[in-house]
């Protein structure tokens, strides 16, 4: 498979072409196609955007040099490459220190529910070097939303070396 073939039809205007890539990584999938993979979560297509998500739940951690664009893809207009950019983030773990304040504000004001607390568990994946953030998961501790209030919690736990 070429991978960097597939990635670059990711963006292809044609909707067969990007279906077709998108088929190609969810079966095979590689991380060097993590950021890709993400912002074709938000592709006009539903099926491009089902194939992206098959390849992304398959995917292993990604590259520690993808940290910059993950973080960049938290502000994406589309829930679902938030929530796949927070997810990639916290696979990545310490690695992913960099995104700590980012992630943070994604959990204190992302609109989606499920972004936010995806962003939670993140910040608990990378542990003490998101310390910084502990007032805003603190906050999200007390959240109305008991699934955001346990990982926020546990987040804590973690960033403090519990």
């Amino acid at each position: 498979m070429d991978t960097p073939g597939a990635i670059n039809d990711l963006n292809s205007r044609d909707l067969a072409v990007r279906r077709r890539a998108a088929e190609q990584l969810a079966t095979h999938p590689d991380v060097a196609a993590a950021v890709s993979l993400a912002r074709a979560c938000g592709d006009a297509d539903e099926s491009v955007r089902e194939w992206a998500v098959a390849a992304l739940e398959q995917l292993g951690v990604p590259d520690a040099a993808d940290a910059a664009a993950l973080t960049e893809l938290l502000a994406d207009e589309h829930h679902d490459v938030r929530y796949w950019a927070a997810t990639l983030l916290g696979r990545l773990g310490r690695q992913a220190a960099s995104a700590a304040g980012p992630l943070g504000e994604t959990v204190g004001r992302d609109p989606e529910t499920a972004v936010r607390q995806r962003a939670a568990w993140a910040l608990g994946e990378i542990g003490p070097a998101a310390a910084a953030v502990r007032s805003i998961l603190a906050q999200a501790a007390a959240s109305d939303d008991p699934r955001l209030a346990r990982l926020a919690r546990q987040s804590l736990e973690k960033i403090a070396g519990s």
